[in-house]
Parts: structure tokens; C-alpha cells; sequence
């Protein structure tokens, strides 16, 4: 069939098997298909150019990439959008097809697509990150073992690390051979757990050195190598939020909103978006909090009236909103931050 008509193509993606479905301008399906990887790959450059659309899921940013240099507009659509246009029961051609019709919606959100570049500083954070999980779950393991054979430790992992061996050397507690046996090779995962935490803190150090929007956005307080790789790998230059408090939306540290009869009411923050990276940020919002001289800035000096009227926590959310309002700037800008000193407040 010719493909010359189709306006629009729905693409449900899976590992082997793709289901397409393509509609006219009016909405009219004109296009069923059922196509493996390969057969997917030669359908996208030899297919007449037109929209083609996906959920954001695995695989979505590598077909994206693959019809954008065949020349298609991609647009990749969060799965949440795509649920309320699906009509009867669900399957892949009926999925296909409610992706196609959230897209032709004109105020839909997209997703865009990655660099290469992103995708990697992305896979790093993510390796990162899983490390971190697994050594705090071990590290839990081991804590909750020594307690069943009465033995308590310390809150906090550097006690617990100083504390080990002088356990497995003490002679008077209640472990057996076999048990030092296995809290010592515990202790060894652990260790090479954090070799490599280690080095991919290392690696992600050296991608933002590298690289001139990770260089930017390190200017702003509270941003760090480990911050601003995050940042760029999830939102590169920061031009598809349209100004400062989309970005911070996206993110999820803006008040839940339930609004009816003229009445606003307002809630915690949504919660919304990446939350490793908004984890990040309010990490770097309290250590900012915690090291900043409250009387050399304007920042400093509007965080210390947000103090004094509110909650600890919700000066802490708010200086984390502000720090996502100013890197959206500088990466939109093009220049580094510069923070403003006080006195020009009353100049």
C-alpha cells in the first residue's frame, strides 16, 4: 500500500515485533502493519516522510533517531498521555492507534530525542545510581544480621566500616566461624561496591569537565559535576521548556494543584518527572543551604525571609525551585550565572 496519503503513524514498540498504525489528516486509518526490526528499519526509509510517533519507553530514543534520519518528524509521547485516547479493548494495533491520535492533538507533550552524548552521561547516572542502591541494601543486610545475634551498630556507613573488623576479631560475641565467615564476605562485595561507585563518580566527573552546558550550568549555587551531568543528560539545552517554571513543573517541585468552582487549592509538590534528578537537586539545595553566607547576595538574602515565615522544608523546596529557575537560564542564555550582591536590591 502506498504511503504517500498517511499523515500521521502510531508505532507500539516491542523487542522483536512493531505494530504501525497510519492515518490521514482527518484521523481515517489507512495503514495496518505488523513488522519485525528489520523489516521496521527498511519501512522507515523507504515510507513517504510524515509524523511518526511512539511512547517513551526502551528502544523509543534508538527508532526515534533511526526515522529522523530518514528524514520523518519524531515525536515521542509519555505513556500516560497515550492512555485516555484508547478505545476499546487493549491490544498492539488498538495501542498503536491511540498513540497516533494523542499525537495529533496540537498542545500534546513530547519528549525529545537524545544525543548520543546524553544517552551515555544518562547510562552512567543510572549504573551510578544502582550501585549506590545495591551497597545501602547490603550494608542494611549485614546490620540487620549482627542484631539478630544481639550485636547493634552505629547509624551511619563509616561507623559501621570501623566497627566491622573489630567485630570479626572479637572473641567474646556470639558469632559463629561460618557467620565471620560470611559478614567478611559481605564486607568484600561492599568494598568493591564502592571501587566501583568510585569510578563512575570519576567518569561522570570528567564528562562534565567536559562538556560546555555541564560547564555552565556548574556556575549556578548548589550544582555540582554529579547535578549538572544529570541535568544536561535529562533536558540538553534546555530549549523544550518554554520558560523557567515548565522546567521546575516537569520536574515535580511545584505545589499539586486541585482547582474547581473558581477555588484554588494548592498541595505538596506534584512530584512529577525524573525523580533521581529532582532527588539530586534538593540534595544540592541543602548542602547550598547549609554553606551559603546569608549577607553577600540576593539569593542568599531571599532565602532568609522564605526562612522566616516558613517550614525548614518548604524554604528547602523553594531554593530547589529557584536553582532549576537559574539553570534554565543559563542554559538558554548561553552565559554563566552571576550572582546579584545585595545592596543592588535597594540601589
Amino acid at each position: 500500500m502506498s504511503t504517500q496519503a498517511i499523515h500521521i503513524i502510531g508505532i507500539d514498540l516491542g523487542k522483536n515485533w512493531f505494530h504501525l498504525v497510519g492515518m490521514d489528516e482527518k484521523g481515517k486509518p489507512l495503514l495496518r502493519k505488523k513488522l519485525n526490526r528489520t523489516q521496521l528499519a527498511e519501512f522507515a526509509t523507504t515510507a513517504s516522510t510524515c509524523i511518526v510517533v511512539m511512547e517513551s519507553s526502551p528502544g523509543s530514543q534508538y527508532w526515534g533517531r533511526k526515522f529522523q534520519n530518514a528524514g520523518h518528524t519524531v515525536r515521542v509521547i509519555p505513556a500516560q498521555f497515550v492512555k485516555p485516547y484508547l478505545k476499546s479493548n487493549k491490544n498492539d494495533f488498538n495501542d498503536a492507534e491511540a498513540i497516533a491520535e494523542a499525537a495529533s492533538r496540537g498542545t500534546m507533550r513530547t519528549v525529545p530525542l537524545k544525543t548520543t552524548d546524553q544517552l551515555e552521561m544518562q547510562a552512567m547516572h543510572r549504573v551510578r545510581q544502582r550501585l549506590i542502591v545495591e551497597r545501602t541494601a547490603l550494608v542494611n543486610q549485614m546490620r540487620a544480621l549482627l542484631l539478630e545475634h544481639g550485636i547493634v551498630i552505629p547509624v551511619g556507613r563509616a561507623l559501621f566500616a570501623r566497627a566491622l573488623p573489630r567485630i570479626l576479631e572479637a572473641v567474646d560475641n556470639a558469632l559463629s566461624p561460618r557467620m565471620r565467615q560470611l559478614l567478611y564476605r559481605s564486607r568484600q562485595r561492599w568494598l568493591a561496591l564502592d571501587d566501583e561507585i568510585d569510578i563512575a563518580s570519576v567518569e561522570i566527573h570528567q564528562i562534565a569537565k567536559e562538556s560546555e552546558l555541564c560547564r555552565l550550568v556548574s556556575t549556578v549555587p548548589g550544582v555540582g559535576p554529579i547535578v549538572s551531568s544529570a541535568l544536561i543528560a535529562a533536558v540538553g539545552n534546555g530549549q523544550a521548556f518554554g520558560k523557567a517554571r515548565d522546567m521546575a513543573a516537569w520536574l515535580g517541585l511545584v505545589p499539586r494543584q486541585y482547582s474547581t468552582g473558581g477555588k484554588s487549592n494548592l498541595g505538596s509538590i506534584s512530584k512529577r518527572g525524573n525523580g533521581y534528578l529532582r532527588m539530586l537537586v534538593i540534595q544540592g539545595a541543602r548542602a547550598l543551604m547549609s554553606h551559603m553566607k546569608r549577607d553577600q547576595s540576593r539569593m542568599e538574602q531571599w532565602l532568609h525571609e522564605i526562612e522566616r515565615r516558613s517550614h525548614p522544608h518548604v524554604a528547602l523546596i523553594a531554593l530547589a525551585n529557584k536553582i532549576v529557575w537559574i539553570c534554565w537560564k543559563v542554559l538558554t542564555g548561553g552565559e554563566n550565572y552571576r550572582p546579584f550582591p545585595y545592596e543592588s536590591i535597594n540601589a
